[in-house]
């Protein structure tokens, strides 16, 4: 590089947020930019051959470093030669691993600062969260940046961008390094992955018509190019002489559309614009924690073998249920910050950048069906669901006989066992001795190995068996100390339940279920989105009414 450019480095560049900044960066045509990111080589789209960013690689106004930020020789290799270094690589927030997010947040922060120090960067803007204040509890409405770190945050990825905060702001006058902290709220808009992608999904999916919450919670929503924007009000307040950039160095500011709204408002305007239907039935958040929890607990296990990164985590439940609006006066009065895109004119660029996630351009279901999955994906499955209509025929036939020969003669139920066993070993005995072909057809003969049971799976059946066991011990425990009353209600329910079903006789049980085992899963796969919803209104009145009563009895113990 020539001694007269002027350069500046983006670690994460080729994040959601970063394209972006890259890209207004390199439109200004103040600095040369450098990309710092994990990736070996730098891959451009079509979009972005063919516009400014492609052209300034052509034209060496911009380059690509991989650089892992917990290498401090990788960083000072990035670095070296900037002026300026916009901060923005962090792991994927969903990812609730502390010790991968300390690595990058709080090690590879040091480690930026260091460089920056070490080869006399002059300004360092961070990009934050504006997470970093809220606890998951308490609500925040019109927060302003007087508000303190909490003791206790919502997840690690926010808990490790605090720490690396802290540490921005304590190195600024650090041999001459000015440095500052944007906290983003909401960010959204064209490119990104998580936000507008997953309400599709869930949109397709049926899921989009679920509240979690009362739906009264407000939110400040962010458009991409705004957020940029703000780093570049932040660069030119540092770069600025006297008393701006004494005023701007060594802050925190939250960065917003200064639109406040209700949050589930925003996203039924987001579903409703991708076609699908609005929000409309509540779920209370104590419903949704619990499920969330073990959503989580399973992506710890199996996230290595190749799960998908769960939408649903406790973090996020807490994310979309409380308030959070945050005050930008002091980013407009320090920085010079104003929006740049109104919320109305960003969501519809944000809508029209996504063609492909349509509900009209969707595809039909593919894959198999829920009703698939749960019967086991192999022969049972074939046999409920009609897949082969000879096989079910036989199958419910065979189940037919064994009623009217079995269950319909009204034999006890140890004779009705003991005959079943005797035909059983009749028809393996002859079904042994057959040939293996007669006329020209093969006789299948049933291995002995299908009856047997292998000390694995003993293991885990007796496993199962305790665990249950043990589960029941402890709601007994719960209920000996008479306060849970919620936890009452459950189990006096479950067992009333019970008791009505213990009454129906053999006879009519295997009257009713037959038919039921050869229709509604049939008929459950054929309308599953219509049953699914039914199924979770239901639910969602359930949960509503218990909350009620369990609300009633704490409320009428007090007044005792």
């Amino acid at each position: 590089m020539s001694g007269s450019e002027r350069w500046c480095v983006v670690t994460g560049g080729r994040g959601f947020l970063a394209r972006h900044l890259v890209d207004m960066l390199i439109s200004h045509q103040t600095f040369s930019v450098r990309i710092a990111d994990l990736g070996p080589a730098i891959r451009l789209d079509s979009e972005e051959e063919n516009g400014h960013l492609g052209e300034a690689f052509r034209s060496g106004r911009a380059q690509y470093v991989s650089a892992d930020l917990r290498e401090k020789g990788q960083v000072l290799k990035a670095i070296e030669g900037a002026e300026v270094v916009f901060h923005m690589a962090a792991p994927d927030s969903s990812i609730n691993n502390h010790r991968l997010h300390y690595s990058v947040n709080v090690l590879g922060t040091k480690n930026v600062i260091d460089a920056c120090v070490e080869l006399k960067v002059k300004r360092l803007i961070y990009t934050s969260s504006a997470s970093v204040v809220f606890d998951g509890i308490h609500e925040i409405l019109n927060g302003d940046e007087s508000l303190p770190y909490p003791s206790k945050t919502i997840d690690s990825y926010t808990k490790t961008k605090a720490e690396g905060e802290a540490e921005i702001i304590k190195a600024n006058g650090t041999k001459g390094l000015l440095t500052c902290s944007l906290r983003p709220s909401g960010i959204f808009g064209p490119g990104d992955k998580l936000f507008v992608p997953s309400l599709a999904a869930a949109g397709k999916a049926g899921k989009s018509k679920f509240i979690i919450g009362d739906g009264n919670n407000m939110f400040d929503f962010t458009y991409v190019e705004n957020v940029a924007h703000a780093h570049i009000c932040a660069e030119l307040a540092l770069a600025s002489e006297g008393e701006v950039s004494e005023k701007a160095a060594g802050q925190a500011y939250f960065i917003t559309n200064m639109e406040p709204m209700k949050f589930w408002e925003f996203t039924s305007l987001v579903l409703e614009g991708l076609g699908y239907e609005r929000p409309r039935i509540k779920i209370p958040v104590f419903v949704m924690l619990p499920i969330a929890g073990v959503i989580e607990q399973i992506y710890k296990l199996l996230g290595p073998y190749g799960m998908k990164i769960p939408q649903l985590i406790p973090s996020r439940v807490r994310l979309l249920s409380c308030s959070r609006s945050f005050s930008c006066s002091k980013a407009k009065d320090r920085l010079g910050y104003e929006p740049i895109v109104s919320l109305e004119e960003g969501l519809r660029k944000t809508l029209e950048s996504y063609p492909h996630l349509k509900a009209e351009n969707q595809p039909r279901r593919e894959g198999p069906s829920k009703s698939y999955i749960f019967l086991g994906s192999g022969r049972v499955a074939d046999i409920l669901l009609w897949k082969d209509r000879k096989q079910t025929l036989t199958t419910f036939t065979v189940f037919v006989a064994l009623y009217y020969n079995f269950i319909a003669s009204q034999s006890t139920v140890i004779a009705a066992v003991l005959r079943l066993l005797f035909v059983t070993s009749v028809f393996l005995f002859i079904h042994g001795s057959l040939p293996e072909r007669i006329c020209g057809y093969t006789v299948e003969k049933i291995p002995s190995s299908y009856f047997y049971l292998s000390g694995q799976r003993s293991y885990k059946i007796a496993l199962s068996v305790a665990s249950s066991w043990n589960d029941a011990v402890s709601v007994l425990r719960s209920l000996c100390k008479g306060k849970d009353w919620a936890l009452f209600l459950k189990v006096a329910l479950s067992l009333l339940v019970l008791s009505f079903t213990g009454a129906i006789s053999l006879q009519s049980l295997f009257f009713i279920g037959l038919p039921i085992a050869f229709i509604a899963f049939s008929v459950y796969e054929k309308h599953e989105e219509a049953i699914d919803a039914k199924l979770l209104e239901a639910l969602s009145f359930g949960c509503k009414l218990k909350s009620d009563v369990t609300k009633r009895i704490s409320r009428s113990k007090k007044d005792d």
